[in-house]
């Protein structure tokens, strides 16, 4: 069974829609090492961090991935919790590039970017919860965003 999270044939918002949704809910800048220095990244455009040991891979809207030397844990403390959610312990994912849920024998989820990330069935409860609470905060606020 698949739940559809964004109404419509959407697949994901525009770079001025993410920025007006970021401005609106105040969405800060993550700050990140980076081969010796420290990047300032926008949040909005973080699609989803994949923990690999000591190291996490964090993937973007725009396709690109940046390795850093932090654990997933370390960076879940940096990240907006309003947005981002862990489904699993080796990902975050952010809940604005969320497409849909497939349930089944398992469940799992779509990003808009076709990535599919398994939901451990420890954390399926709390991240259906978290997944609802979203969607009646701060969905309600993307739609005017989703005219444009």
């Amino acid at each position: 069974m698949k739940v559809a999270i964004h109404p419509g044939t959407r697949n994901s918002y525009s770079e001025f829609q993410l920025q007006s949704v970021a401005r609106h809910l105040n969405l800060p800048d993550i700050v990140l090492p980076f081969w010796g220095q420290r990047r300032k990244i926008p949040a909005y455009r973080i699609t989803w961090l994949e923990g690999k040991g000591n190291y996490t891979v964090v993937h973007f809207s725009d396709g690109s991935e940046m390795i850093v030397s932090l654990t997933l844990k370390k960076l879940e403390g940096r990240l907006p919790s309003e947005i981002f959610v862990r489904p699993h312990k080796k990902s975050i994912i952010n809940l604005l590039y969320l497409q849909e849920i497939r349930t089944g024998k398992s469940v799992s989820i779509c990003l808009a970017n076709g990535n599919e990330i398994e939901v451990s069935r420890r954390k399926t409860t709390q991240f259906m919860k978290l997944v609802v609470a979203f969607q009646q905060e701060f969905l309600p606020l993307t739609m005017p965003y989703a005219m444009a």
